[in-house]
């Protein structure tokens, strides 16, 4: 025994890590331009260090990465990147590949912590390889930051909390509704009997064919019953009115922002790389006053659908378009929201009870997501309906109208689809999901 133990990590022998003798920094020398020129236009940081894990190369994502400049940087030991619980036992690891040859994360892609130069930490994934050179091995770390999709992942779980807690809301309303209305009707039937019993007892009485103690235990009996179903039907009221939703919190939005924090969020998860979508607005678009969040739940479930009813289609797109419309009931100005598909489309025998909760059509689910959207665009004084079937365009596809925050006089223009020019100013992104 030479007293060197391994468990699972760096050698250590005698208590302490094997310290290997260290060599000459040699910087990288006469690197072709054009790839350093590549490598500072790459969207990943790219990190290179010798076999001692001292750094000669940083490209420009690095630097923005870690708030370092690759002078900086160069020449000095990697842990300088790491958080101390990680750097103490960095180079350990290294000397642990280079004696044995064993790894534990070269070519094997890992979530780890890196931290910036003014101390703060954060997370990134880290992809190693490693090249034979004329001066030893060297290492290239490839990392990608992760902050922006654990944001989202944060936000993601918390609107599909608050979704969820929706959900149950909208379902006990339901609930409640129906069985306030279904039991509301035989207990109105029995007082109405029970009225018509006394009734009948009183003639008896009056004809001298019933006993007046009868008559008045009876007339006892039945006020007593009448009493307990009317105190029933006001018991199903009060908790109807308990679970009634509540007016949202409406502030001035900008529509096209909704639509994109809810793209952003319905890729989380999910594999819609592949789909193309196109963003069609006029170039005056105005304001929302609508409760941003539970808006963007609604454009979360819509995309979320779409890109489920897609999966088998070939040529996969999304087109939004947004115009304003005036209501031809109330003359109020709307934003009217076009959201078409390119799926197999909603079979006819689903396109009646679409929007009804707890569908028995439905193969997955229970059909309370596009319950709840239209459930959401109608407590803000919109809609959300579907558009008429159209041969032109199989696909489904939504309408969405929402009330716009101030709306100025009928006379301003109102654009339609067909108006909108893409090349004359007007926000049109056409560009796959990413």
């Amino acid at each position: 025994m030479d007293g060197t133990l391994t468990i699972n990590g760096p050698k250590h022998k005698d208590g302490l890590t094997a310290e290997r003798e260290e060599k000459a920094f040699h910087p990288l020398e006469h690197v072709d331009a054009r790839l350093i020129s590549l490598l500072d236009m790459a969207a990943d940081s790219i990190c290179l260090m010798d076999d001692h894990s001292r750094i000669l190369l940083f490209n420009k994502t690095s630097e923005m990465l870690f708030g370092y400049t690759a002078e900086e940087v160069i020449g000095k030991r990697v842990d300088i990147l790491m958080p101390q619980k990680y750097a103490k036992h960095h180079d350990a690891w290294v000397g642990r590949y280079l004696e044995t040859g064993e790894h534990s994360i070269i070519g094997i892609g890992r979530e780890v912590q890196g931290r910036h130069k003014d101390g703060s930490t954060f997370p990134f994934d880290l992809s190693v390889g490693v090249a034979e050179t004329e001066n030893g091995k060297q290492f290239i770390g490839v990392m990608r930051d992760l902050r922006s999709r654990k944001e989202d992942e944060q936000r993601l779980r918390s609107l599909q909390t608050e979704l969820n807690q929706m959900t149950r809301i909208n379902a006990m309303d339901e609930m409640g509704a129906t069985v306030a209305h279904e039991l509301n009707q035989p207990l109105t039937a029995i007082i109405l009997y029970l009225q018509a019993v006394e009734r009948k007892v009183s003639r008896l009485a009056g004809a001298g064919l019933v006993d007046q103690e009868d008559v008045e235990q009876l007339s006892d009996l039945c006020g007593r019953a009448i009493q307990e179903a009317q105190r029933s039907s006001s018991l199903l009221q009060r908790i109807r009115s308990i679970i009634e939703k509540k007016e949202p919190e409406r502030t001035e939005s900008d529509l096209v922002q909704i639509i994109r924090k809810a793209h952003k969020l319905s890729l989380v998860g999910f594999a819609a790389t592949d789909v193309y979508i196109d963003l069609i607005t006029p170039d005056d678009l105005p304001l929302v006053a609508v409760d941003p969040v539970q808006i963007e739940q609604i454009f979360l479930n819509l995309l979320r659908n779409a890109f489920q009813a897609m999966r088998e289609v070939e040529h996969k797109a999304i087109t939004v378009t947004l115009k304003r419309i005036t209501d031809e009931q109330d003359r109020r100005d709307r934003l009217l929201v076009r959201f078409q598909d390119s799926g197999p489309g909603i079979p006819e025998s689903h396109r009646k009870n679409l929007f009804k909760a707890f569908d028995a059509e439905r193969r997955n689910g229970m059909g309370l997501g596009l319950a709840i959207a239209r459930s959401i665009a109608q407590s803000h004084g919109g809609s959300l309906d579907l558009a008429p079937y159209d041969e032109a365009q199989p696909g489904a596809c939504f309408l969405l109208t929402l009330p716009i925050a101030s709306s100025p006089s009928g006379a301003e223009k109102i654009l339609t689809a067909e108006q909108s020019d893409p090349e004359d100013g007007n926000e049109k992104g056409s560009e796959p999901a990413q």
